[in-house]
């Protein structure tokens, strides 16, 4: 197969772009690199476009490395016909290729095998070839005790276990039934009996069934958890009447053996052949595959939510270099704190106990106070976990007694920060450090930038995946860290700043070269210019090419080094400098008189309109954030605990995660509200990613409230109960009006049942 071609088509774009990308890929080149400083090798693929490429030519050449295998092993047993070679070559799924090599497979003693040890295998040629023979007559000549087969029963059976074997091994059938049955087929569910109880969650499929093209992602997981957890069984039916279309696949197994009923001595024994080959073999094989494609398909989509979610999460807005105190909230334990400086410095630590059984109210918001004014607190970053609502309330009373100190309170998600407490990069940055203190450490720092503090936790860890420890752990892996990557590049790195963490995510970066960085800005002080970083042991002129462009250097020697235009290009902005007759800090920002350069006057062999136009453009705003303005999020006060919202409650909150099926809201009450798909907007929304992303702040109203099963069903439709405070901005594409209502089947209740996420 050819890759190159295969993954062109694939992604609609010409094959000099593929082999490009790819020779960049093999030579060590990452995305982030190639999508931003090798367009004109590219023409043009983004980070997106490169991304799928990755995916795809690791699948191809996995692919590729197992057709060599198979040809390999076919042909050492002496059996590889050119046709079969020709059907391999073309194989462009793993799984059609196991198909075909399904019958030459090293496997264990078949009943099949057993049969043509005993001689059997003529037996069946016959009884397939000639169909005017008499199955039991015929059988006669094989009996032979000492090879077991005493009788002709035994040799008829031995000859049908080859016919089936053979069967079961046909790729065109296998492939021509799974499909049929992908198509036609149904999944239904129950409970295992006597497990009602205690599989309460999974009531929902108790009594379930849908059609196994159509279940959509969060639901197939679902119904995979049950059954793993052993209280829901999984049952595929071939089609919606399930004797009928076992029928007719059985006809479709007795039409590839020729078997036509015309009452000929062999017929109805071949019938009955083609029936249990259809049963036994078949069916039980593709049932497996459905269910493995089925599983399989959910996970990808599973993984894709996951990374979308944590896109946004670690692309949020910053709150920027402030002072910061942060809150990680406790009742028994104490509230640990701890107060950062604008550079994320840790200035102050130590924990109040205003909550049960101390009650200490008066002493801590003293505390709070004094720390406040003593370091200059602008803001205050309140973890959500337990207790959260509690300390935000103490923070709300610190504020009334103290309107002299001026900050701002923020609830922020504590997601992954007590298993970055606990780790060893965490245990390296704050030795000297409580565990339960770096905590709060972290819930500061990632108020002030997320990124950078996210970075530091395995992308698993932070929680906004739906059904993540159900999926391909291997995979999912490989997403997150493309994730990160591709984030932390888009904003760029301060390099004088960052810490090693944040460093090994930039283009080029080693983990062991990121701490050379901080052990070279230790001895010798702040980077002065991008050229100083080759002086870094380990960091060679490769590495120095993959990360240079996407390092930044704040107030240095030259204002090109706070900026994404790559050291390389330096050269072209001095052409394009001299033209002007302006020096280098004169033209920075000066977006007037850059729009009316003319990219085009400037482009030469090595830099063409991409990459001019890209430099022109930095230039109007070196090094700017693409991450969007901080805004606070402000929850109601009175409204704390799930048993405070009544329906019709219209509150404020942040969207936490998004699935397929809807948006989780944060709402204040140590529950996630759940914003069904039909309740996102007024129009049909197909995917919950067109209206709302991970961060989103947005006014819901409460439609139902289940304390017992702990569940909130929210709205951000307009209208009385369905409406929300205002209109809520979309983020990404607009939803698409609908021409006519579209039907919500079921309660709200009943589709948060499904949706068991987290």
């Amino acid at each position: 197969m050819d890759v190159i071609q295969t993954i062109a088509e694939q992604l609609a774009v010409n094959t000099r772009q593929v082999a490009a990308a790819v020779s960049l890929l093999d030579e060590g080149a990452t995305v982030p690199f190639i999508a931003r400083y090798r367009k004109e090798m590219t023409a043009g693929l983004d980070d997106t476009q490169l991304r799928l490429l990755e995916e795809r030519l690791i699948y191809l050449r996995e692919l590729n490395d197992r057709r060599k295998t198979i040809l390999d092993s076919i042909e050492g047993q002496g059996k590889l016909t050119p046709e079969l070679e020709q059907a391999i070559l073309a194989a462009d799924t793993k799984t059609l290729l196991e198909d075909l090599y399904l019958p030459y497979k090293p496997k264990r003693r078949t009943k099949a095998q057993i049969a043509r040890e005993a001689g059997l295998e003529p037996l069946a040629d016959t009884l397939l070839h000639d169909r005017s023979v008499l199955p039991e007559a015929v059988a006669l000549s094989y009996i032979d005790a000492d090879k077991g087969v005493p009788d002709t029963a035994t040799a008829l059976d031995g000859a049908r276990q080859i016919i089936m074997e053979r069967i079961s091994e046909d790729a065109q059938l296998l492939a021509e039934l799974r499909e049929r049955i992908w198509q036609k087929g149904i999944i239904v569910s129950c409970v295992v009996p006597g497990k009602e109880k205690e599989g309460a969650k999974f009531k929902d499929y108790f009594d379930y069934q849908e059609a196994i093209a159509k279940i959509p992602s969060h639901r197939a997981l679902a119904l995979f958890r049950g059954r793993n957890e052993d209280f829901l069984n999984l049952v595929l039916k071939p089609g919606p009447d399930d004797k009928e279309e076992h029928r007719l696949c059985e006809l479709l197994v007795a039409r590839r053996l020729e078997i036509e009923d015309r009452t000929r001595p062999a017929d109805a024994w071949l019938g009955e052949t083609a029936c249990f080959a259809w049963k036994i073999k078949l069916f039980t094989r593709i049932d497996l595959d459905l269910k493995l494609r089925l599983r399989e398909a959910a996970e990808q989509e599973a993984i894709q939510v996951f990374a979308h979610n944590l896109r946004d999460l670690m692309l949020a807005a910053p709150a920027g270099s402030k002072a910061t105190l942060g809150l990680d909230p406790g009742i028994r334990t104490g509230v640990k704190l701890a107060i950062v400086d604008a550079t994320g410095k840790v200035v102050a630590t130590d924990t109040i106990y205003p909550h049960p059984p101390r009650n200490q109210w008066d002493q801590a918001i003293a505390t709070l106070a004094r720390l406040i004014e003593q370091y200059t607190v602008d803001l205050v970053s309140i973890g959500n976990g337990t207790a959260s609502r509690e300390t935000d309330k103490l923070v709300a009373d610190l504020m009334k007694r103290h309107k002299n100190l001026k900050f701002t309170k923020v609830t922020v998600s504590e997601a992954g920060a007590s298993v970055y407490s606990a780790s060893e990069l965490a245990a390296k940055e704050f030795p000297e450090l409580d565990v339960s203190l770096r905590g709060a450490v972290s819930i500061a720092r990632r108020l002030q930038d997320p990124l950078a503090e996210l970075v530091k936790i395995e992308p698993k860890a932070i929680g906004v995946g739906q059904y993540q420890h159900d999926v391909n752990q291997a995979h999912l892996a490989r997403m997150l860290d493309n994730v990160v990557e591709d984030c932390v590049n888009a904003v760029g790195v301060d390099v004088n700043t960052a810490s090693a963490a944040l460093l090994k995510q930039v283009s080029g970066l080693s983990a062991s070269v990121s701490e050379n960085i901080i052990s070279f800005r230790d001895q010798n002080g702040a980077f002065k210019n991008r050229q100083q970083l080759k002086q870094v042991p380990r960091l060679g002129d490769k590495a120095y090419q993959q990360a240079a462009g996407f390092l930044r250097i704040m107030n240095g020697d030259n204002p090109l080094d706070a900026s994404a235009v790559h050291p390389e290009a330096y050269p072209l902005v001095e052409t394009i400098i001299a033209g002007t007759g302006k020096s280098i800090r004169d033209l920075i920002g000066q977006s007037a008189y850059l729009r009316s350069l003319d990219p085009a006057r400037y482009t030469n062999e090595t830099f063409g309109l991409p990459t001019v136009s890209d430099i022109l453009k930095e230039l109007e705003k070196p090094g700017r954030d693409p991450r969007p303005e901080f805004i606070s999020v402000q929850f109601q006060e009175g409204i704390e605990k799930i048993t405070d919202l009544k329906p019709g409650m219209k509150l404020e909150g942040v969207v936490t995660n998004v699935a397929n099926f809807g948006a989780f809201v944060d709402i204040g009450v140590h529950q996630d509200g759940l914003v069904h798909i039909s309740h996102l907007a007024d129009v049909f929304v197909k995917d919950p990613r067109d209206v709302v992303k991970t961060g989103d702040r947005v006014r819901v109203t409460v439609l139902e409230v289940d304390v017992a099963r702990q569940r909130i069903a929210l709205t951000l439709k307009k209208d009385g109960m369905n409406s929300a405070i205002q209109p809520v901005k979309a983020s990404g594409k607009q939803a698409r009006p609908e021409k006519r209502p579209v039907p919500v089947k079921g309660t709200m209740a009943d589709a948060l049942t499904k949706a068991m996420a987290k």
